[in-house]
């Protein structure tokens, strides 16, 4: 790895060895310019140097005045957001050190996966939708495993359930009346503004995140505008996030960031960044329908950039990762990614969910597998 002059000699001249400066910099996911990097030491702006650089140098990522992180009602100074770089090797090989670990194994195996259907926005989101399937996907949404596999776990008076049912809004009464009639208290989240593709004009956009929530919906999935990040409007794509929350009133805005539409992984962390300050209660990574959804480099600068946030603001967002999440073996690594990145405070449905319509029933039959021993036929299993 080639590093800039400057920002190598800046750290050796701080007393570190050749070998530390260079650990110290692979370490990191983010290269930082060697300019911003000045600045941030005190050489040209009253930053204190004492306290920035710490044990990973990701502590550098972002370091602007704290004002600028203020949710403005409506315009900000935006222009230090182009000064932002992703180092991609190191977040390629960030990605592959979580995909090589070793999974938990047994009984821990299946705690882990009884915890990850907590986290599960048991989703529908197909043309052929109607109030039928979205009533049994309610029913197991509340009743996620065969009762009979809990009660071997010593659990089914835990009230496990999924975190959340997330439908189109024209199926949120569908999936509010279900609930009801079931007598569950899960959220019901619903996409909106124009999903998947986000370009329909941004009054009707607004308007269906209105008609939503006065059907029932708690949580609101929208979808950016991917045209304003990748020609670098980011005060307008702040403004209409901002418009977003604004329509959401009292529910929770998840914004979807179509990563796999966004064009790098710099345009990843800067719609993340934009998108948090903007006060989305979590940042998403895909609508499912990208050709490229959910991947590991992606979540980690996602990540980072939630971590970040939280460094400057105080503030947690949540993240959910969706599309092509269909093995528990991946939910495992998912929850251990979020584990190592954010910490165990994130490990909960306020914080963390996985979007996805499949998951659930490799989840259910891995729990079957592990409390008899054999792996379930077909039938053995209610679908989600």
């Amino acid at each position: 790895m080639v590093f800039h002059p400057l920002t190598f000699n800046l750290f050796m001249s701080l007393g570190l060895k050749q070998d530390s400066c260079r650990q110290l910099i692979e370490e990191s996911c983010f290269f930082i310019h060697s300019v911003t990097l000045c600045l941030l030491i005190g050489m040209f702006s009253p930053f204190p140097f004492e306290g920035i650089i710490g044990s990973q140098l990701d502590e550098l990522t972002l370091t602007f005045p704290s004002s600028e992180l203020d949710l403005l009602p409506s315009h900000c100074d935006l222009s230090w957001i182009s000064k932002i770089q992703v180092n991609q090797p190191a977040v390629l090989r960030r990605a592959e050190q979580i995909q090589a670990r070793r999974m938990v194994k047994k009984e821990w195996q299946a705690a882990w996966l009884l915890k990850a259907v907590t986290f599960i926005d048991l989703t529908t989101l197909s043309g052929d939708d109607t109030s039928s399937n979205v009533q049994r996907l309610c029913y197991k949404a509340k009743y996620p495993i065969r009762e009979d596999l809990l009660k071997a776990l010593n659990v089914h008076d835990k009230g496990l359930t999924t975190a959340a049912v997330c439908v189109y809004p024209a199926r949120v009464c569908d999936a509010v009346k279900a609930l009801k009639a079931a007598g569950s208290t899960i959220p019901v989240a619903s996409v909106a503004t124009g999903f998947p593709a986000g370009q329909t004009h941004l009054k009707t956009r607004l308007e269906e995140i209105r008609l939503a929530v006065e059907d029932g919906a708690t949580e609101i999935d929208v979808v950016i505008n991917r045209t304003l990040v990748l020609t670098g409007q980011w005060e307008a794509l702040y403004d209409e996030i901002r418009q977003f929350r604004k329509a959401c009133g009292e529910a929770h805005l998840k914004t979807i960031l179509a990563t796999g539409e966004l064009g790098s992984l710099t345009n990843v962390y800067k719609a993340s960044m934009i998108a948090m300050m903007a006060g989305s209660d979590f940042i998403k990574t895909s609508t499912g329908k990208e050709t490229v959804n959910a991947t590991f480099p992606v979540a980690i600068v996602m990540l980072r950039a939630i971590r970040d946030f939280f460094w400057k603001t105080g503030n947690k967002i949540g993240f959910k990762p969706a599309g092509g999440i269909r093995s528990a073996k991946d939910s495992l690594a998912w929850l251990s990614l979020i584990k190592e990145e954010l910490g165990d405070e994130w490990l909960t449905p306020e914080l963390f969910r996985i979007g996805a319509s499949t998951l659930l029933s490799d989840i259910e039959r891995q729990i079957y597998h592990h409390v008899t021993g054999r792996y379930a036929a077909y039938h053995d299993l209610p679908m989600s």
